[in-house]
């Protein structure tokens, strides 16, 4: 019901990504933050364009990440995040910190008025390349209570990308999916392997089989295979609207645009 509040009755909805510029402080970090937000604006202007039906704001771009996030990272991401508001006033927005800075992520939708969080680590631990990742699932929903953002959704990660999940081979996608419903996530994401690389349709249908929440795509959705996809409620697709279709290009306005014409001719012959 959450999610068909955000996002009304619209099916298999595209959200896209704004993978922000490295910011101040990290390894990549070589422009000012005018700079950034200026770039991650205009992003969002060529998705508006298009008719894109949400966003993600996330810093990508931040190699290597790192569980330890400083003050620094979210007072630059709330900036980003409250600018790009200003720019999509009414449109569903998102954030998402690396590495796995939930909490972190929570606080700057809240202060940027956006809609939703992605969040890694939910339920059950995994070894990601940053490191070891435990559950948050606790801990992070007192604090989106503690801190009076009940309207702010959690979209988690299930078996998430560039992970390991040896420690969990026994607990398949569907146990994991129903234990992330049972601790009261708003909707879940299955991705690939990595960033970019297509999740398995076969996934997508066990888990919405086992579960009542929405369930999105977190990764490798193209103009060629949305078909196999349309049965999520959302796809989150970063990538494919790039020049190239890799993360770290511009963002191709064609791109975006002639997937979205696809998508919008494919709604019309679902009715």
């Amino acid at each position: 019901m959450k999610f068909r509040n955000l996002f009304g009755s619209l099916k298999s909805v595209v959200i896209g990504m704004i993978h922000v510029k490295a910011l101040p402080g990290t390894p990549l970090g070589c422009l000012t933050m005018l700079q950034i937000i200026k770039e991650a604006c205009n992003e969002a202007e060529v998705y508006l364009d298009a008719g894109i039906d949400g966003l993600i704001i996330e810093n990508m771009h931040d190699v290597p990440y790192s569980f330890n996030v400083g003050p620094e990272v979210c007072a630059c991401m709330t900036a980003i995040c409250s600018a790009v508001r200003s720019v999509c006033p009414t449109l569903p927005l998102g954030v998402q910190i690396l590495s796995s800075a939930n909490q972190q992520a929570l606080a700057v939708a809240l202060a940027s008025g956006l809609d939703f969080i992605r969040a890694e680590g939910f339920v059950f631990s995994h070894v990601a390349d940053e490191g070891l990742l435990n559950a948050c699932a606790g801990d992070l929903l007192r604090y989106r209570k503690q801190i009076g953002a009940d309207d702010v959704q959690i979209f988690t990660d299930i078996k998430k990308k560039h992970s390991s999940h040896a420690l969990t081979s026994d607990v398949t996608i569907k146990d994991t999916a129903r234990a992330a419903e049972f601790f009261l996530s708003d909707g879940l994401v299955i991705t690939g392997a990595a960033t970019g690389d297509q999740a398995d349709p076969c996934e997508l249908r066990e888990v919405s089989q086992s579960v009542k929440i929405p369930v999105l795509i977190g990764s490798g959705v193209t103009h060629d295979n949305v078909e196999s996809f349309l049965g999520s409620s959302g796809m989150i697709i970063g990538s494919h609207f790039k020049h190239g279709g890799h993360w770290a290009n511009a963002i191709d306005p064609e791109r975006v645009k002639r997937f979205m014409a696809k998508i919008h001719h494919l709604r019309t012959q679902q009715r």
